[in-house]
Order: C-alpha cells, then sequence, then structure tokens
C-alpha cells in the first residue's frame, strides 16, 4: 500500500516537470514567433506607467537593489552583467555567448602568458577583454598590464 502511494507521488511529481517543461517550449515558440509585438507592447507598456514605475522604484529602493546584488552573484547574473559591460564599452560581437565562453576558458595572457585572475580589486594580471576602439571588435584577452600597454603603444 504504501509502495503504491510513493508511485503515485513520484507519478505526479514527474509529470509536473513534464508539464512545465511542455509549457516552457510552448512560451519559447510564442515569444519567437510573436517577437516585435511583445517587444512592442512591452515599450507601450513602460511609457505608459513611467510615473508608477518610478514610485515603485522609491518604494521599494532597497529590496530591489538587494536583488539585484543577489542575481550579480549567481553564474547567470555574473554573465549578463559582463556581456552588458562589454556591450556599455562598445564591443561589437554577434556571439555574446561564445565570446564570454572564450573569456571564461581562457586561463593565460594572449601576449604575455602570465596566469589571469578575477579579482575583485583590480591587479596587473586581471583579466581583461581587448578590443579595437574604432570599430568595437574583439582581439584578445589580456592581463591588465598588458591590456593598458596596448592602449599606449598599440603593440
Amino acid at each position: 500500500m504504501i509502495e503504491q502511494e510513493v508511485l503515485d507521488c513520484m507519478n505526479d511529481i514527474i509529470n509536473t516537470v513534464v508539464k512545465k517543461e511542455e509549457k516552457r517550449i510552448r512560451n519559447k515558440k510564442y515569444y519567437e514567433k510573436n517577437r516585435e509585438k511583445l517587444i512592442e507592447q512591452t515599450k507601450k507598456y513602460y511609457e505608459n506607467n513611467i510615473e508608477y514605475r518610478k514610485k515603485y522604484y522609491e518604494n521599494n529602493r532597497d529590496k530591489i537593489l538587494e536583488q539585484k546584488k543577489k542575481y550579480r552573484k549567481t553564474e547567470n547574473g555574473f554573465k549578463n552583467n559582463k556581456i552588458n559591460k562589454w556591450k556599455c564599452n562598445g564591443v561589437v560581437c554577434d556571439n555574446f555567448e561564445a565570446l564570454y565562453d572564450h573569456y571564461t576558458s581562457t586561463a593565460y595572457c594572449d601576449y604575455c602568458k602570465v596566469e589571469l585572475s578575477i579579482d575583485k580589486k583590480r591587479s596587473s594580471t586581471t583579466k581583461c577583454l581587448d578590443h579595437c576602439h574604432e570599430t568595437g571588435l574583439f582581439r584578445n584577452i589580456l592581463c591588465l598590464s598588458c591590456n593598458i600597454k596596448r592602449g599606449q603603444n598599440n603593440f
């Protein structure tokens, strides 16, 4: 009797997981099909609710900032934050996912071969994504020291 209850419970869990995955796939297909329409709806919503959003942020500022801080500590949060910084700094790329994967898998400076570090405090061995400031195109993964030298001397 207990075994049957356990089996029923496991089947319920499996069915729930399957339904969630099916829903996720359905939502993804819908988004891909209606992407432009959904983006336009979102823009209109933001334009029409500026005051509400400002007031909401003012009333929930600490909570929002804490959530953002927690998110940035997650793997996806760190990744998205890094890619957004690159975009803000003018890096141009067709596939930021692949660029990020290359960035994370690079352990040594492409120029001086020193072992790279990812520190909160910047040091001469801090990992940097080097790019051309005129075209925005990615060049190398360098240590901070080589990146500064490249900027000064164009080696």
